[in-house]
């Protein structure tokens, strides 16, 4: 399993234009994709579980990957992170 921390930069969180987004970068691959913030938690493919979970600006998320292309897939979701948040 690997995993890392982000802090969330985007103004108002994870929201839906780029959480969608995050759902089909996420569905690339065959890893299940975990993003925790505290108590909860959500797969990275599911939408809705991921805007219910409120993140907002200056949360810190921890996204955890494990399976077969664990490794591709925690370069690519960082890089979206990153990119899009």
């Amino acid at each position: 399993m690997k995993e890392f921390k982000y802090v969330i930069t985007d103004e108002v969180g994870i929201h839906a234009r780029p959480a969608g987004l995050l759902v089909q970068e996420a569905k690339k691959f065959s890893s299940t994709i975990m993003i925790i913030k505290g108590d909860k938690s959500a797969k990275a493919t599911s939408l809705m579980k991921l805007m219910g979970m409120g993140v907002v600006k200056g949360d810190e998320v921890t996204i955890q990957v494990e399976g077969d292309d664990e490794d591709a897939a925690v370069a690519a979701i960082e890089a979206f992170m990153k990119a899009n948040f």
